[in-house]
């Protein structure tokens, strides 16, 4: 569990990241959480996006990702979600402590 310090320094990192997923109106499914998964093991953090013609609620889509790929959810701003999990390969992003 993140706290909100480290939420924030995460936020401020993702700031200048592009989104490399979007979930489209066929919403989310395995093979999607899969790549996610993967995704997050070589960048420990990312932005997806999620499309307008997605019907959705964007705050269930992105508890589906963040639970499916075992990530946290960072923030969740308009139709962008934010999603963090420490790499065991590639760990890149010191955390600040509590």
């Amino acid at each position: 569990m993140l706290t909100g310090k480290q939420k924030r320094y995460l936020r401020g990192l993702a700031h200048k990241l592009q989104p490399i997923f979007q979930v489209g109106k066929g919403g989310t499914n395995e093979h999607m959480i899969k790549q996610i998964g993967e995704a997050l093991e070589r960048r420990e953090l990312i932005k997806v996006s999620i499309l307008n013609n997605n019907l959705d609620v964007p705050q269930e889509i992105a508890e589906e990702l963040a639970s499916g790929a075992g990530a946290e959810l960072v923030q969740l701003i308009g139709r962008t979600v934010i999603l963090y999990k420490e790499s065991r390969d590639y760990k890149q992003i010191e955390l600040p402590s509590s």
